[in-house]
């Protein structure tokens, strides 16, 4: 049953649900490889000393928990292959990527915002040791003690991980492509049609980005996903590459 399952799976979903369970359990299982893939491959923000270009699409393939892995990796499977058989497979991993990549830049360009606000907060030189010093006490699970100083140091040094932004832009296509299919969420008892799916998700994500809760959550990231995942599906839309058979 389970390889009958897997054989349905279109290839590029497969692969990169396969990827990132691949990393999880290395970095779950394997002594060291946690530290060094978190140190290289998770996103830090662009003035960090662990920043590096490659980790925009790096990040997209490590996880914080099984949990976190779980939840991502349900729903690709779910929506994936559905959105990769619509797209097909090239086009598919091309806008899992650009969601991702584009979650991940929405995400440090908000950070920015707040970057800039806790770093006037603090004397220039001050801000400096925070940007230069801090990363190596981020290494070693400490901070700063005065309370600015630290959210700043939070802010730059802090790894961003996770498939979640791309996750969110296959939700929103499926939502545009397949609007009125009906979906059947565990705690909700009747089924509820796609779009609406993609506009209560989108909505309890600008509420909490807006709000600042602190659930270590990219809620923006969310929010990236499903901005770039709407403006390639209309642009697509536009050049005619559903042939007609647009489902919206």
């Amino acid at each position: 049953m389970l390889s009958g399952f897997l054989q349905r799976i279109p290839p590029v979903t497969k692969n990169l649900a396969g990827i990132c369970i691949l990393v999880w359990a290395l970095m779950a299982l394997v002594p060291g490889v946690d530290h060094a893939l978190t140190r290289w491959c998770a996103m830090y923000y662009f003035s960090s000393p662990g920043y590096m270009p490659f980790q925009l699409v790096t990040y997209l393939f490590l996880h914080g928990g099984f949990t976190h892995l779980f939840f991502n990796m349900f729903a690709l499977l779910m929506f994936g292959g559905v959105i990769e058989r619509a797209l097909g497979s090239q086009r598919f991993l091309f806008y899992y990527l650009a969601c991702g990549v584009g979650a991940g830049l929405i995400q440090m360009g908000v950070a920015a915002v707040f970057v800039h606000k806790y770093t006037a907060m603090l004397p220039p030189m001050a801000a400096e040791q925070v940007v230069s010093q801090g990363w190596q006490l981020m290494q070693q699970g400490l901070t700063f003690a005065d309370p600015t100083a630290a959210t700043l140091n939070a802010l730059v040094n802090t790894p961003l991980v996770g498939a979640s932004g791309a996750i969110y832009g296959v939700l929103l296509a499926f939502g545009m492509l397949f609007p009125n299919q009906p979906v059947y969420i565990w705690f909700i008892p009747v089924p509820v049609k796609a779009k609406w799916l993609v506009v209560g998700y989108g909505v309890l994500e600008l509420v909490y980005g807006l709000g600042g809760v602190a659930d270590n959550v990219a809620h923006f990231a969310h929010l990236g996903g499903m901005l770039v995942g709407i403006i390639m599906i209309l642009y697509w839309k536009k050049k005619g590459t559903f042939n007609g058979h647009w489902f919206f």
